[in-house]
């Protein structure tokens, strides 16, 4: 996203136009859901709105910023998510119970931050190169953030049996018949993945290395709605041979008949958006499907789930275009029926196959900051492409996001593949 050569100034207007983004998010809201938080993965705006704010204070202002005066101690433990190095936080499960601060300091806390911030990048002339290392680490964190923002003022929204919508402005789509679905093959390979450009990456996506691929082929679409209706009428939510055993204990245990959202009434489907409750399209990519979901779906298709070096490999000639954040449908769409892979960027983070893991010769760096992704290398799965909420210039060929193969709150779907 960015390079290390761009100016001071350069970087000062991007650090003011990712910040104004975060805020244009929360215009919509009322003052009430800035604090609710519904379950322990969904934090309230008013959270998401300190904390972003909290990562410049804590690792900029505090370590470069000469006789700098933090505008509240308190917030290094309030607004802290997880890095133990910096000290004690606050328990992420109670985030939504503090009605203090309010929302108005909340907001006072960004003007402070953004004053300083500026005042450093407009005057700093030493230790420039990891200022500007950490401003771009911060940015990026930011819209991280914006899209969780989203994510999570959806599920919080969709726990209210009034079904309110965040907007009722949103773009509507254009209506289009399902893609015809191809499927595309590829030969055995020696490949390198990982990033070693000159702009922006994470740590995670480095260092760059080399994979044999085997042979396989893939999908050309996601999978749909329409599709994945086929599956639950098959009565696929009853049938323990689909399933992992830790998948089977998950959907006993949380009574799931269908993905995120998802209702029946009257013989007929809907789900929950941003925009509202509405009729569920059975053309769209299904999303909000946890990774047992997906993977129990593509062993009822005798398929797989791609590996993300198969994904990677492909996606990396392929332009980084799609439904994201900017298009404002803030929901998966129906694509356009052309040539060649659909899909692979926007609308939905697609599971594949492969455990979040180091690559070879990673290793994160000194410092709290070393906490941001290697500690969460356990236990979880890797997704790729971006979403409906993700910003277009966040995603990267080579980014890996990654969650716990039960969740399923953020947009996240899937397409098959299968060996050759």
């Amino acid at each position: 996203m960015f390079n290390a050569s761009y100016s001071s100034q350069e970087i000062i207007e991007k650090y003011k136009e990712i910040r104004q983004n975060t805020e244009k998010l929360c215009q919509p809201l009322e003052i009430e859901d800035y604090v609710i938080q519904t379950t322990v993965e969904a934090s309230p705006a008013k959270w998401h709105l300190a904390h972003v704010t909290w990562f410049f204070e804590t690792f900029l202002l505090s370590e470069f910023q000469d006789n700098y005066k933090e505008f509240d101690s308190s917030f290094r433990f309030l607004f802290n998510s997880y890095y133990e190095q910096v000290g004690n936080f606050f328990p992420r499960s109670q985030r939504g119970l503090l009605s203090r601060p309010t929302v108005k300091e909340v907001y006072k806390y960004r003007v402070y931050v953004d004053e300083n911030i500026l005042h450093l990048l407009q005057n700093y002339n030493k230790d420039q190169e990891e200022i500007t290392r950490r401003i771009l680490i911060g940015l990026n964190h930011e819209e991280q953030h914006q899209e969780l923002l989203l994510t999570d003022l959806k599920y919080n929204l969709g726990f209210n049996p009034l079904l309110p919508s965040y907007r009722d402005d949103l773009k509507k789509q254009l209506t289009y018949p399902v893609p015809t679905i191809k499927w595309f093959e590829q030969k055995g390979c020696l490949h390198t993945i990982g990033y070693d450009g000159k702009g922006f990456s994470f740590d995670n996506e480095s260092p760059k290395h080399k994979v044999y691929i085997n042979p396989f082929r893939i999908s050309s679409r996601l999978v749909t709605n329409g599709e994945y209706i086929e599956f639950i009428e098959d009565n696929a939510y009853k049938r323990a041979e689909l399933w992992l055993s830790d998948a089977w204990s998950t959907i006993q245990k949380e009574n799931w008949q269908c993905p995120l959202y998802w209702e029946k009434r009257e013989n007929k489907w809907y789900y929950f958006t941003l925009g509202g409750s509405k009729t569920i399209n059975l053309n769209e990519p299904v999303c909000h499907v946890s990774y047992y979901e997906a993977d129990a779906f593509a062993r009822w298709k005798d398929k797989r789930l791609p590996l993300e070096t198969e994904w990677e490999f492909l996606a990396s000639n392929l332009p980084i275009e799609g439904n994201f954040r900017e298009k404002d449908f803030l929901q998966p769409i129906v694509s356009e029926d052309k040539e060649g892979i659909l899909q692979m960027y926007g609308d939905v983070w697609e599971w594949t196959s492969s455990p979040y893991t180091a690559y070879p010769g990673y290793k994160p760096a000194q410092g709290a900051l070393g906490e941001y992704n290697g500690k969460f290398m356990c236990n979880q799965f890797v997704l790729r492409g971006g979403s409906c909420v993700t910003p277009k210039d966040h995603v990267r060929p080579t980014y890996r996001n990654f969650f716990h193969p039960n969740e399923r709150w953020q947009f996240m779907g899937f397409r098959l593949a299968e060996d050759l």
